[in-house]
């Protein structure tokens, strides 16, 4: 047959936004006939992550994978975004990076003949992080580094802060996307990024205060409170700052722990220790992997209430975001303590949302589902929990969510 007459196309623009989901289709095909799709991109860190899936052409010799079902590969059934949330790393244990979002990640798409293998079609999907107009500003401010995202178009705009995990260095894509919704978002580093060092023996609040006040006073960013997005190590981070801090409006935590762990928290005169861990409870796997998720105690216990984070002081409105196979740390457990430290003092001022067959890393949706990657704080990799498929869904739903919870108690505060 001509395989010049075969096309794969990328609907409805082969350059999109990375959280929005597009339509692969080829077209031109022997009717019934097997086809085997593939999708690779290489991250910036050079590491390659892959998917393949089984299709059969329908009676007019196309596939459209937002309606015929994969038979067989990297995931099955009717999945439109499947090659892409399905994508696993060549290198294992590897989590895909993407520290450049001034470019997009390309997505490398083949249609191959599923009875001899050979190419029939190809085409790249360019998945950008940055607007037309958004401007992407290094933030040196006194002791804050980071970066400054401001949407385009008039302002002022609602204020957030993003903060990442503990293994350090900047996460720029969740912040750039939702400067694209209208919110001008600070990307704050707080470890190993630029001149920050590497590791501290603890971690100063006042820091993070600095940033709070930096991102209030900037003349595009519209008061009177600002909003925290964070998840892991780092919702530890926005539970003190909500329990300390004056000017925040929203906090979003993601599969976090209400007490603090790893180093001492100061602030002014106060100190928190970390929690102890109880290194007995650590599995070691057969696939020499380390399963870390009881390594806390209890920070109810009396001997852990120094940790607690006073969350009860705390004047904003929490979303706090769980996945039920978490296998960092038993993120479930820790949020519904909060609610209940919440719900005790008299206070409805909280959102708690799970996800069943989700691990660790909820990202924005399509971003590929990480199972295993060495822990900074563990120095050995570790599992994160959750099922593929489970996990992109519990992505789609959560970046849903913390629009609506944003755009409810930041934007709509003044009318």
């Amino acid at each position: 047959m001509a395989y010049s007459q075969i096309r794969l196309r990328i609907l409805p623009s082969a350059r999109c936004f990375f959280d929005k989901l597009v339509q692969v289709k080829v077209e031109g095909l022997a009717p019934h006939k097997p086809v085997k799709l593939r999708s690779k991109l290489v991250d910036d860190r050079g590491v390659i992550f892959k998917a393949s899936a089984l299709y059969k052409a329908d009676e007019a010799g196309q596939v459209d994978v937002s309606r015929a079902p994969s038979l067989g590969g990297s995931y099955t059934g009717v999945e439109p975004m499947g090659l892409f949330w399905s994508m696993a790393p060549e290198t294992a244990h590897k989590k895909i990076l993407k520290k450049n979002v001034l470019t997009p990640t390309k997505v490398e798409i083949e249609a191959l003949s599923g009875d001899t293998g050979e190419l029939l079609a190809s085409e790249t999907n360019e998945r950008a992080f940055m607007t037309e107009g958004m401007k992407r500003i290094p933030v040196q401010e006194g002791k804050i580094r980071g970066v400054l995202f401001i949407p385009p178009g008039k302002g002022p705009f609602p204020g957030i802060v993003d903060l990442y995990t503990f293994g350090g260095g900047l996460t720029e894509p969740r912040a750039s996307l939702l400067a694209s919704k209208g919110y001008a978002v600070l990307a704050l580093a707080y470890l190993a990024y630029q001149d920050l060092p590497k590791k501290v023996e603890k971690l100063d609040l006042e820091y993070f205060e600095e940033a709070v006040t930096y991102l209030r006073r900037q003349p595009e960013v519209e008061g009177p409170g600002i909003g925290i997005i964070s998840i892991s190590h780092s919702g530890c981070m926005a539970l003190a700052m909500s329990s300390f801090l004056s000017g925040i409006s929203a906090t979003v935590c993601i599969n976090a722990c209400n007490a603090n762990t790893v180093i001492p928290l100061h602030y002014k005169d106060i100190v928190l220790p970390p929690l102890p861990p109880l290194l007995e409870n650590i599995k070691f796997l057969d696939s020499g992997l380390l399963d870390i998720r009881d390594a806390l105690p209890d920070p109810s216990l009396e001997e852990n209430r120094a940790s607690l984070f006073p969350i009860e002081r705390a004047s904003c409105q929490f979303l706090f975001a769980v996945s039920e196979d978490d296998h960092n740390w038993n993120s479930q457990f820790f949020a519904k303590q909060a609610v209940e430290t919440l719900r005790n003092n008299g206070k409805k001022s909280f959102q708690l949302v799970k996800y069943p067959k989700a691990g660790h890393f909820l990202e924005v949706p399509h971003m590929p589902y990480c199972a295993s990657t060495f822990h900074g704080a563990v120095g050995s990799p570790v599992v994160f929990g959750g099922e593929p498929k489970a996990h992109s869904e519990a992505q789609l739903d959560l970046w849903e969510r913390v629009q609506e919870f944003f755009k409810s108690h930041l934007v709509n505060k003044s009318s």
